[in-house]
């Protein structure tokens, strides 16, 4: 059978989230922009608010095909990506990605992948650290204006570019997020590594593609807790995300179910003008 293009499994003109470091390292520019998928290999990102980028600079951008999705079940089934590149022109506004690698998940399955010849994953021997707890004593006012919006996209300090992948959430009227997953994630290694990530959150189950681009999306950076079963607040937040997202119930009878709490330090947030 013949390999369905990146285009048939994502679609030709979506939205992206866009990560790349600065210098040092430690330091991550997230941007929110509009994606043409020019060839299995190729995308060309289009920045309306404009860009710091720069050519031969490392840029992951997150890739799925589910605008105009809002439900969802636990096997999270809309194609995603986590595209690995590298700029190769810059025009204006618009910069042309060269992919390095990514895999296309469909569920917990690998549709499709491509790793550039000669590549090889960088090695990672930053230690790991044990995430610190969470300071909250009681679930914060949820933010209800945010119950459409499913998904979000986290974006982790892998070594040389982004990580990123779409997480179920809830959010906090005061800009707190709070996700669940198990340690042996690859995601959960990274926070262990780095407890410092942005969250994406962007309109596209419900809004068109250029009012999303232009208006209706959140970028937050934030400090990362967790937040341990023994803590009261852990269930009260369990319930809360529950009644946003059913679909997620099964996973917290897994007994290493871990509950993440992003505390925001800073909020890029056009429509609310911040």
């Amino acid at each position: 059978m013949m390999q369905l293009a990146l285009s048939d499994l994502i679609g030709k003109q979506v939205l992206g989230v866009a990560g790349t470091y600065g210098a040092p390292e430690n330091e991550m520019d997230v941007y929110i922009c509009g994606v043409n998928i020019l060839s299995d290999t190729s995308l060309e990102l289009f920045f309306p608010n404009g860009h710091q980028l720069k050519a031969n600079q490392k840029v992951t951008v997150h890739l799925d095909n589910r605008t105009g999705v809002s439900e969802y079940d636990a096997d999270l089934k809309v194609y995603r990506s986590s595209f690995k590149g590298i700029i190769s022109s810059i025009t204006g506004k618009k910069a042309q990605l060269t992919a390095i690698e990514y895999e296309v998940y469909y569920g917990a399955s690998i549709i499709k992948s491509f790793i550039t010849d000669g590549y090889e994953h960088p090695s990672d021997n930053r230690p790991a650290v044990d995430l610190p707890h969470s300071p909250l004593t009681i679930a914060p006012e949820i933010d209800d204006s945010e119950n459409d919006n499913k998904i979000g996209v986290l974006m982790t300090f892998a070594k040389q570019q982004p990580h990123s992948t779409v997480m179920a959430f809830l959010s906090s009227v005061d800009d707190d997020i709070f996700f669940i997953t198990f340690p042996s994630t690859f995601k959960a290694k990274l926070l262990s590594r780095n407890n410092q990530c942005y969250f994406a959150i962007d309109g596209r189950a419900t809004f068109t593609f250029e009012e999303a681009i232009e208006w209706n999306y959140s970028i937050i950076k934030s400090d990362v807790y967790e937040i341990p079963k023994s803590n009261p607040v852990f269930q009260q937040i369990q319930e809360l995300f529950i009644q946003k997202n059913p679909w997620e119930m099964g996973f917290f009878s897994h007994p290493e179910v871990t509950m993440y709490h992003l505390k925001a330090t800073k909020v890029v947030c056009p429509k609310r003008n911040y």
